[in-house]
């Protein structure tokens, strides 16, 4: 009897398990155990923001618990985290800097208890306009793309979090086919390479890749870029590397499409493999594509369309790198200038930018399929969303 009582007991903790398994995110290989988030929002604040916004993530549950405003600042735009959770980064997307045709760099301490965002110190971007600022492997150095004037500056990462004055400096110089958005260079975004050894480029006004050596013991990048050319007027705007480090993937704004290269990390050279738009077929209209992100189990890859307006999730082909399009899906406002994939690769959240609100998807990890929660975060002129961990 008791060992019938026992197996019962067992068959019902299984069955239990099963059941409760059915209601929270699968967590495949690569993909964080869910934890509570804080959720990061860069904006642009000549439309009404005051700086960063914050808000408490339950993964699990899919809810969010509005901070409110964890720090005040002047266009933060684009954001970065430190991979230990203590320090957030944003460039500050501005054209004068303490009376100098310049933006800034801002660092700020992260408080662990209540995700507020406390002000270290702010250095100059070294050039107008900076649009994006990505961290190195090893956490020591930010790398900023100065859109305006197209240049690339690296900033030292102290121990204590603060930023120091840039280790080094390169303006890019030419000019492209598109005479309203290429009549010189426009630095967009920076890519490490997973072994820390290269800095790839994306200029949106050379149409142009340029892949830096990186000296991550000085924070220097070589001088004699090498340079990979894309098609006249596609202006690459953000690119990512596959987690394995064997493929790169690059958007480009202008021609709404994702270009997928092979990468040889001995010498930092990339070959073509494929470009693929990311539009559907029944799109007529304007459109430029934004952000670009792989999914942490690398199966799949999705890219954002301001015009339609949209998410396009691609499949990825894990020994060829090329893609293959799995859908787009309604972002469900306008202008989705940014997105972001929580760590458990469960969410989706896109930042619909002119409708002044972020969008909570579903990702289904099988398909990669999107499907819209029904939670709006309204927040006026969302610019950048970044997840870290709460305690």
């Amino acid at each position: 009897m008791g060992m019938q009582l026992a197996r019962s007991a067992d068959c019902l903790t299984a069955l239990l398990a099963i059941v409760l398994g059915l209601c929270v995110p699968v967590i495949g290989a690569g993909e964080a155990e869910p934890h509570n988030y804080f959720v990061y929002v860069g904006t642009y604040t000549e439309h009404g923001s005051k700086g960063v916004y914050a808000y408490r993530f339950d993964p699990v549950a899919g809810e969010f618990a509005s901070l409110g405003l964890a720090v005040e600042s002047v266009e933060p735009s684009f954001l970065a985290i430190a991979e230990n959770g203590k320090f957030l980064y944003a460039v500050n997307e501005i054209t004068n800097y303490n009376g100098q045709p310049s933006g800034a760099v801002s660092a700020f301490a992260i408080q662990p208890r209540t995700g507020k965002l406390v002000p270290l110190n702010q250095v100059s971007s070294r050039d107008a306009g900076p649009a994006h600022i990505t961290l190195d492997r090893s956490g020591h150095y930010a790398l900023v793309s100065n859109y305006e004037l197209g240049s690339v500056a690296v900033f030292p990462v102290l121990q204590d979090g603060r930023l120091g004055e840039a280790s080094a400096f390169v303006r890019h110089k030419g000019s492209s086919v598109n005479p309203e958005r290429q009549r010189g260079p426009h630095a967009h975004a920076v890519a490490l390479s997973p072994d820390n050894r290269f800095a790839v480029v994306a200029d949106l006004g050379l149409d142009e890749l340029l892949v830096y050596r990186f000296d991550a013991a000085g924070g220097s990048l070589g001088r004699q870029p090498q340079i990979v050319k894309t098609v006249p007027g596609a202006g690459p705007r953000h690119l990512v590397f596959d987690r394995a480090g064997r493929f790169l993937y690059l958007i480009n704004e202008l021609q709404s499409t994702v270009v997928s290269y092979a990468y040889d990390a001995s010498s930092g050279k990339l070959r073509e493999l494929q470009t693929i738009s990311t539009l559907p077929q029944r799109f007529s209209g304007t459109n430029e594509a934004a952000e670009i992100e792989i999914h942490p189990s690398g199966k799949f890859l999705f890219a954002s369309n301001r015009g339609d307006d949209s998410i396009a999730v691609f499949a990825v082909d894990p020994k060829q790198g090329t893609l293959s399009l799995v859908e787009t899906d309604s972002t469900g406002g306008r202008t989705p200038r940014h997105f972001a994939l929580d760590p458990t690769g469960s969410w989706l959240l896109a930042a619909n930018q002119d409708s002044d609100e972020i969008a909570l998807f579903h990702v289904n990890p099988n398909t990669g399929h999107l499907t819209a929660s029904g939670q709006i975060l309204h927040i006026p002129s969302p610019a950048c969303v970044k997840f870290v961990v709460a305690p």
